[in-house]
């Protein structure tokens, strides 16, 4: 079948199981072939064909809520709601985005980038139906990485304690981005190696319902058949949750799908639906991958699945992080790694199999990493937290409360920092600058290059007195000479790169690269602007901004950033307080969210390219004359 031609899943309903197999195949071997040239969230896709089939041929979307936790396993999910026919743009700029979206389809129901919100949204949809005298299916989709997310295991107590009607979908591949960890892990595995609690339960139930009246006998009866699950799956979670626990079922085999959903409909309360998939399941190298390369990736060769890479010029700012990291952790056992699930995306590979004493994966679960590493440092440890920026949102208050609060000595190594581009709006790390730089006690850098990088960690690694934060970006470096000795930056400084008298330009991290080309396009023009490397985002380098207060020279900030809590605002704020008059113009990300494309379309829509902004610079220096 030409998965290209799909309107919607009505057409599911009337297929045989020998139909819907074919179809299975159709639908990998075409995310096969456009991902490879477009890149994706190719392995938990391939995993889950058949599921999504079979709920969509059993439900009736959108009508039935079908919640996908997370978002990046939704590629067939579109297929089958009529967006083929637009994959050869997925993730592109302006294209179809990776994860569901409102705006795209009626089938769409939530938008999730982060795990562990299908369950607690599940439950809000579900109590909304029954309030209105709805009696339409709720059915959250969620993998066994995300169960270990902090809020879904405060939603499924709710959902339990509750008794609210809905079927979730555990999707069981033993993976999420990377191997799982924890207990809740190894109890999902004891229950896939035990089929046997499933047939105990229904052979209990058949001799009851043979039993003679009375409710004495029937009581008793009950209490072995719940006795049961004790015998037979360890701790028997779901159910003394009050959730039906249904499983596992086979997650490629659609007679087990179907009968596991239909007897789900059957049961007026909360089922579980353990389904067990296998990730990357009919592309032999996503099949084969046991440490997360395929969770997300760019383009690859069809016939070896060997990753397309574009020309690189230095190693990948998340490797130099964590190498650097792991050179003083070797030195010192104070110095350990904490990661919440991203030992791959943040290169913490080397890391783990070099001090595996010294390495904690914690799992999806952001919120106990921050605090984690709280309880290290008031202990006099050196912990460094790796985590991605959009990550670090989820963990606020930790960072806040149990961190900047007690003045603990965390390092936090801010992974993917400013714009990262296919992952769209839920991923771009823009606003963590914003929410950092309130903290008291926080201290927040970003280098403009590999070798500042490392006297970053330098710093950081000597530096007693609180947090610190190091911003970095998604990619690779600009492959600048490294220097062997490293140095420590004073707290606060920041650098003066070219000297000019008519604009000074203030920026950070990488955007610096960017501004050269500008101050050189300006001096053709004959602006001869200063360039300010402002290093640390806070604390500010004030002595230098006296300087250029006194000087009433104007000052432009550009930033990779939200404006709103960014350098930019930070440095008006001060020269307002300071009475300094200089004229201000602010260049970043004016409130709004930036969706999924290439970092440089999207920098050159927003203005904050070399050309936009040598345009805007000429443009702010004849308004201030």
């Amino acid at each position: 079948m030409d998965v290209r031609t799909i309107q919607d899943p009505s057409f599911l309903k009337s297929l045989s199981v020998k139909e819907l197999e074919s179809l299975s195949q159709d639908v990998r071997q075409f995310l096969i072939e456009t991902c490879a040239i477009t890149g994706g969230h190719i392995g938990a896709n391939l995993g889950v064909v058949e599921l999504t089939i079979a709920l969509h041929k059993h439900y009736n979307s959108p009508e039935d809520k079908i919640i996908w936790d997370v978002g990046h396993q939704s590629y067939i999910h579109k297929i089958l709601t009529g967006r083929a026919n637009q994959f050869d743009t997925l993730r592109q700029y302006k294209g179809l985005c990776g994860f569901p979206k409102l705006r795209e389809s009626e089938h769409d129901v939530w938008e999730a980038g982060h795990s562990s919100t299908s369950l607690s949204a599940a439950m809000g949809m579900a109590k909304a139906r029954d309030i209105l005298g709805k009696t339409n299916q709720i059915i959250p989709v969620i993998g066994d990485g995300a169960l270990t997310g902090g809020m879904a295991l405060e939603a499924l107590n709710n959902i339990g304690h509750d008794h609210t009607n809905m079927t979730i979908i555990l999707n069981d591949n033993e993976m999420s981005i990377a191997p799982n960890v924890g207990a809740m892990h190894n109890m999902l595995g004891r229950i896939r190696m035990n089929q046997g609690y499933n047939r105990l339960k229904v052979d209990a139930e058949t001799v009851l319902n043979r039993l003679p009246g009375g409710s004495r006998l029937r009581e008793s009866a009950d209490r072995i058949k719940d006795s049961l699950k004790y015998l037979v799956v360890d701790g028997a979670f779901f159910e003394e949750l009050g959730i039906r626990y249904i499983g596992p079922v086979d997650g490629h085999n659609y007679d087990e799908l179907e009968h596991a959903l239909t007897t789900a409909d059957s049961i007026n309360k909360p089922v579980l639906i353990h389904v067990v998939t296998k990730k990357g399941k009919g592309y032999h190298p996503a099949e084969n991958d046991k440490i997360g390369t395929w969770h997300g990736l760019g383009p690859y060769k069809l016939d070896t699945g060997e990753q397309i890479k574009g020309q690189q010029q230095g190693p990948s700012w998340s490797q130099l992080m964590s190498d650097e990291i792991l050179s003083y952790a070797q030195k010192d056992k104070r110095v350990v790694a904490i990661t919440p699930a991203m030992p791959v995306g943040s290169k913490l590979t080397k890391f783990q199999q070099a001090l595996p004493e010294q390495f904690f994966d914690v799992g999806i679960a952001e919120q106990h990493a921050v605090t984690m590493a709280a309880g290290f440092a008031i202990e006099g440890m050196k912990p460094y937290v790796a985590i991605y920026s959009t990550f670090l949102q989820r963990a606020y208050d930790q960072v806040l409360h149990d961190v900047d609060r007690q003045n603990l000595n965390v390092i936090f190594g801010v992974d993917r920092a400013g714009l990262v581009g296919a992952d769209g709006e839920t991923h771009q790390g823009v606003f963590d600058v914003g929410f950092l730089t309130q903290f008291p006690n926080m201290i927040v850098m970003m280098p403009k290059d590999e070798n500042e990088a490392k006297d970053m960690v330098y710093t950081a690694m000597h530096y007693e007195q609180g947090p610190i934060a190091i911003r970095y970006p998604r990619g690779n470096g600009l492959g600048v000479p490294m220097t062997p000795e490293r140095q420590h930056l004073p707290i606060g400084s920041w650098t003066q790169l070219t000297e000019g008298s008519d604009l000074a330009i203030i920026s950070y991290g990488p955007t610096i690269e960017t501004l050269k080309k500008v101050v050189a396009g300006l001096k053709e023009t004959n602006i001869q602007a200063t360039l300010i490397n402002a290093r640390y985002i806070k604390p500010m380098d004030t002595d230098l901004l006296h300087t250029l207060g006194k000087r009433g020279i104007p000052i432009l900030t550009v930033e990779e950033s939200m404006l709103n809590g960014g350098l930019g605002s930070q440095i008006s704020n001060f020269m307002s307080d300071s009475a300094y008059h200089n004229p201000i113009k602010r260049l970043g990300i004016d409130d709004m969210y930036i969706e999924h494309g290439n970092v440089e379309q999207i920098l050159a829509d927003i203005g904050l390219d070399s050309q936009s902004i040598q345009h805007t610079a000429e443009q702010f220096l004849k308004d201030c004359n």
